[in-house]
């Protein structure tokens, strides 16, 4: 059954804070690992992909930068991204648009333009012949998008200027984006979510959200952060029994290790209910990835993630 290596581009999305650009990363890991020249397009603007791999220098804004054998990243920057799009479309003419304060300030008042251009620099590097002079093509664009509402506003950017330009090179250019960012053929849509109750339900909303106001399906959904279930239904009634028998006296270390055990017994049953639940929703069960029990992630967890997220290629 094909998966999704088989796409040009990759649209990573979900609530804030459920670890997207995670997800984003180590799918970028296990393309690159099965033989594809992949890039991890940042529209967020953050550069955290070159930073896991100890890159701090701010190599990544604005620039393809190569991460490892086969493997890229890029943080686009709207102004740099506008830039390439004058120089390419308007020549001399551009490089003077591109000095022009007052043009600037017009396109910056502009409502979805830094998502519009965001887009088309996605949409570039997806090109089999890449308009740039010195880009080499990728097989695999993996976007990390804005966070769930705002993401679903950005993929409707280019259809919203097509309609409201209707001719033009503006027009021409949201009709072509449109036209492969809804192409399941080309582009799928990737939801990461924690397992709780907002991720879930917003998760839920971004599949019913795409097929009505794009006509496009969610491709996958990945619920990150699942902590580990070691307690049986035996072991769980006898911990909490010897919790129920604690007096006063007993050692404070055995029951500390009693209360720890139990909590994360009764945080890992929750998870289970509200990925049960998101199953439900969709239809299907959800890609789940453990949590990693470090303060960050770096090359090594998202190397540990890529192992997890290989299947869905």
């Amino acid at each position: 059954m094909p998966g999704l290596s088989d796409k040009r581009i990759l649209f990573v999305t979900g609530k804030g804070g459920v670890g997207k650009s995670t997800v984003a990363a180590a799918l970028g890991i296990a393309a690159a690992r099965r033989g594809q020249r992949t890039i991890v397009a940042e529209l967020t603007g953050q550069d955290r992909v070159a930073a896991a791999f100890g890159r701090t220098d701010g190599a990544g804004h604005a620039h393809e930068l190569q991460l490892a054998e086969r493997l890229f990243t890029i943080s686009v920057d709207p102004q740099h991204a506008l830039d390439d799009y004058l120089h390419l479309k308007a020549g001399a003419l551009g490089g003077v648009l591109s000095g022009s304060r007052t043009f600037h300030a017009f396109l910056s008042a502009t409502p979805g333009m830094r998502e519009l251009l965001g887009l088309g620099k996605a949409w570039e590097l997806a090109q089999t012949e890449r308009r740039s002079a010195d880009g080499e093509p990728y097989d695999l664009v993996v976007v990390d998008a804005p966070a769930t509402g705002h993401g679903i506003a950005t993929l409707r950017t280019p259809r919203t200027f097509a309609e409201i330009a209707k001719v033009g090179p503006i027009a021409n250019q949201g009709k072509a984006l449109d036209a492969t960012f809804t192409d399941p053929a080309q582009t799928a849509v990737v939801a990461v979510a924690l397992a709780e109750e907002m991720p879930v339900n917003e998760t839920l909303v971004l599949k019913r959200r795409l097929r009505f106001e794009l006509g496009i399906e969610l491709a996958d959904v990945v619920v990150n952060a699942l902590v580990p279930d070691r307690l049986g239904p035996r072991q769980a009634r006898r911990v909490e029994d010897a919790l129920a028998l604690l007096r006063d006296g007993a050692s404070p270390a055995v029951a500390a290790a009693l209360q720890s055990a139990h909590s994360e017994h009764v945080r890992a049953r929750a998870q289970r209910e509200q990925v049960q639940r998101l199953a439900d929703g969709l239809g299907s069960a959800p890609h789940e990835l453990p949590y990693l029990f470090t303060p960050t992630v770096d090359r090594a967890g998202l190397e540990l993630l890529a192992d997890e997220l290989e299947p869905l290629l």
